[in-house]
């Protein structure tokens, strides 16, 4: 058996316990990563030969979330996992991102890495140990890692702001009341990714933030280079994919300097396209007569000689491939009201990419439930991203969402949640979808401005519009450039992908990937000042279009009326086994949600239903006082009186002497079943039991009057105090009755 090794590294006030030797001894790399009773196990393995007849390295990440790990067994009808939850998309993508830089560019090997959660505490939060987990095993691993462009390992930390300071690693508990979720990933040298949501938070709180997380993962990283000396693997030996020298000078001959020309000469995206294809085209056609030369190997050059160029014109020129100059905006257009049927729409345009925005109200019960390891049950607000080909100007198959379509409406989410009502206030689920219809870079920042309009078009007050911008950065021996408003060129040519969303007051979602070593304090304070700035732009354009959420809501949407009952009486509102509620909703037409804190959220777009609804749901929780006068339907007659329901299943006893003004022989003269009586309430005992009196409502007593007469005996009587055969306070039994008419 392999010995067994375990290491401790102490980040923030938590221990992180790491244990490898024990699990998955077949894997390349194997780990466990432990804090408190949350505990994931990292693996990492290689296949033996490389992918061939591609340009990319075949890395995959995923993130398995277990039930189990929370002692719960799953609730579909299968009662095992299956699809992967957003949650673990999103984990597995934020693990990815920083790791794919440090394999060696010319390496085409499969690499695979499965994070599995094995216990979670619903305390410690499992995705910061994801990353961490996932850079051990491929530290210790026999996988190439690490070695190029960058020095490897990675650390990762997550960094909250609860109560005016910095924290690192809060639980879930903290995050509640932290105004920042800042996960951040990084080598020793260079921040690599950024994830981020926050409460409006300024930029030099950011930049503070991201210094503090940087320096606070470093224990780890100090950790895995311990590790490596001591049980790493050596590094296996892989098949390089370099281009060879002599070939890559005689492409560029034959290139001869035209995809300089077609940057500087063409105007729009699909001109640009057209020019470097027939580039591309002519040079693979030039190697035609040598069949040891791939066409891919030729493009792979061609694309390395496209991106020398871009980068050299925007650095020594300050010449971007369209024209703009650094810190200008493509046009910039907003429209709402495009579907009729919609609740809410709002069209955002920024140059050729344009996104489409929809926003649906429904009732508490639309919120999504999440079965998952969060403590989080249900979701009241859901974005969703859609990339359908077309934006593009390409054919592929529907294959449902993408991890890209789940990272990008993510953001945009996040972005939108500090800015939401209150559930107590604005009791409405909301759901945004955005369609990219076109797209040429930065189609989940159009996504936000789109869901702003979207939500204000529906008459959903959020407390302020929401702009999202997305930076860019090209940087080398000669200096650097920050980039406003990348497009699709510029982001994949370029070092670095930086999305800022926030409000006028300050940033609510950040999103950093870099690819470069060495990015500085001041070039991240300079890009965040640089995207303030055209974040008040945009802003300017949303509100032209619509300056505030309007007043109304749309017609189409559904009214939600809320009622607040003693939580006591919630159950007979339900009725058994919800017997009561779905009568009511029969009978009306509304859907009826109903809260521990007896909050009653009626939802129709019938205002007759829900008023017919109200009525009953308050006629069921009223809590019967004294004097006060009911009309209710006779249920029941005896010889001593009539019963008479004064509220949905609740009825009193009016006493056959409380029947008339004048003197009542047989309750049947006065009371038949089904007859309505209007009566006033004398008496309520502890039991609930009610004693009524149609007498009072005939005289014109006040409930003082009516209380005081109905407890005096008549001659001859017995006190109004006794027992009716029936168990009911009565004046009289049903064979006592005074022989004359009170008045």
């Amino acid at each position: 058996m392999p010995e067994v090794k375990q290491y401790t590294v102490i980040v923030g006030n938590d221990a992180i316990t790491i244990e490898t030797g024990k699990l998955a001894g077949l894997a390349g790399g194997a780990v466990t990563v432990r804090v408190g009773d949350t505990m994931l196990l990292a693996t990492a393995t290689m296949s033996k030969e490389p992918r061939m007849g591609i340009d990319f390295f075949p890395l995959s990440v995923d993130y398995e979330e277990k039930l189990y790990a929370a002692g719960r067994i799953p609730g579909s009808f299968f009662r095992r996992e299956g699809r992967a939850s957003e949650g673990a998309i999103l984990t597995a993508r934020l693990t990815d991102r920083p790791l794919r830089p440090l394999f060696p560019k010319d390496f085409r090997n499969d690499v695979q890495v499965i994070i599995t959660s094995l216990s979670v505490d619903q305390v410690h939060q499992p995705d910061i140990l994801a990353i961490n987990g996932a850079s051990i095993a491929l530290t210790i691993s026999d996988i190439p890692f690490g070695v190029s462009p960058y020095d490897g390992p990675i650390g990762a930390v997550r960094v909250g702001y609860v109560d005016g300071a910095l924290v690192v690693n809060p639980t879930f508990d903290a995050m509640e009341k932290s105004e920042l979720d800042l996960r951040i990933a990084g080598t020793r040298d260079a921040i690599l990714m950024v994830e981020c949501g926050a409460q409006e938070v300024s930029e030099e709180l950011m930049v503070k933030a991201l210094e503090f997380g940087h320096k606070s993962l470093q224990p780890i990283i100090d950790l895995q280079e311990q590790m490596a000396k001591e049980i790493g693997k050596a590094k296996r030996d892989y098949k390089h994919f370099a281009h060879a020298p002599e070939l890559a000078a005689e492409v560029k001959t034959k290139e001869a300097g035209r995809i300089a020309q077609a940057l500087a000469s063409s105007g729009s995206k699909e001109e640009r396209i057209a020019a470097l294809d027939a580039i591309d085209s002519d040079v693979v056609a030039a190697f035609a007569a040598k069949p040891e030369v791939s066409a891919n190997e030729v493009k792979e050059i061609l694309h390395d000689i496209l991106q020398e160029n871009v980068r050299s014109r925007i650095i020594k020129q300050g010449a971007r491939p369209d024209g703009r100059g650094l810190k200008d905006i493509r046009p910039l257009s907003a429209e709402v009201g495009l579907s009729p049927r919609a609740h809410g729409s709002g069209l955002f345009s920024r140059g050729e990419t344009q996104v489409l925005s929809l926003a649906t109200l429904g009732s508490p019960r639309d919120a999504q439930e999440l079965d998952t390891l969060s403590p989080e049950d249900e979701k009241r607000y859901m974005h969703h991203y859609n990339f359908p080909p077309f934006s593009t100007g390409e054919t592929r198959p529907l294959r449902g969402s993408s991890r890209r379509e789940v990272g990008h409406g993510a953001l945009a989410e996040r972005a939108l949640i500090p800015v939401l009502p209150s559930e107590q206030d604005f009791a409405y689920t909301l759901r945004v979808v955005s369609e990219a219809l076109s797209s040429n870079g930065s189609t989940s920042m159009a996504s936000v401005c789109g869901s702003t309009l979207a939500l204000m078009d529906a008459g959903v007050p959020i407390t302020a519009p929401v702009a999202g911008i997305a930076m860019g950065l090209v940087m080398d021996k000669d200096g650097h450039a920050i980039l406003t408003d990348i497009q699709g060129l510029e982001d994949h040519l370029g070092d670095m992908d930086f999305k800022v969303a926030g409000t006028a007051k300050g940033i609510t979602a950040l999103q950093m990937d870099i690819k470069i070593k060495g990015l500085t304090t001041q070039i991240m304070s300079e890009a965040l000042d640089q995207a303030r700035d055209a974040r008040m732009k945009v802003l300017d354009v949303i509100k032209a279009c619509l300056a505030a959420p309007r007043a109304e809501l749309s017609q189409h949407a559904p009214r939600l009326i809320t009622i607040h009952i003693n939580p006591e009486k919630i159950g007979a509102v339900i009725g058994p086994g919800g017997k009561m509620i779905r009568k009511i909703q029969d009978e009306t037409g509304v859907k009826i949600d109903i809260e521990d804190d007896g909050r009653v959220i009626i939802a129709t777009t019938d205002a007759a239903g829900a008023a017919k609804a109200r009525e009953i749901i308050e006629g069921l929780t009223e809590s019967v006082k004294v004097g006060t006068i009911y009309t209710g339907k006779v249920v029941r007659v005896a010889d001593f009186g009539a019963f008479v329901e004064i509220l949905p299943g609740t009825d009193g006893l009016v006493h056959i002497s409380q029947l008339a003004d004048f003197r009542v022989n047989k309750v049947e003269d006065v009371a038949k079943l089904g007859d309505e009586l209007t009566v006033m309430v004398t008496a309520v005992d502890a039991q609930g039991k009610i004693r009524l009196s149609r007498q009072a409502v005939l005289e014109g007593w006040t409930a003082e009057e009516a209380i005081e007469k109905d407890r005096k005996p008549p001659s001859g009587g017995r006190p109004g105090g006794d027992r009716d055969r029936g168990g009911n306070r009565g004046g009289f039994r049903g064979g006592d009755r005074d022989r004359g008419p009170r008045r």
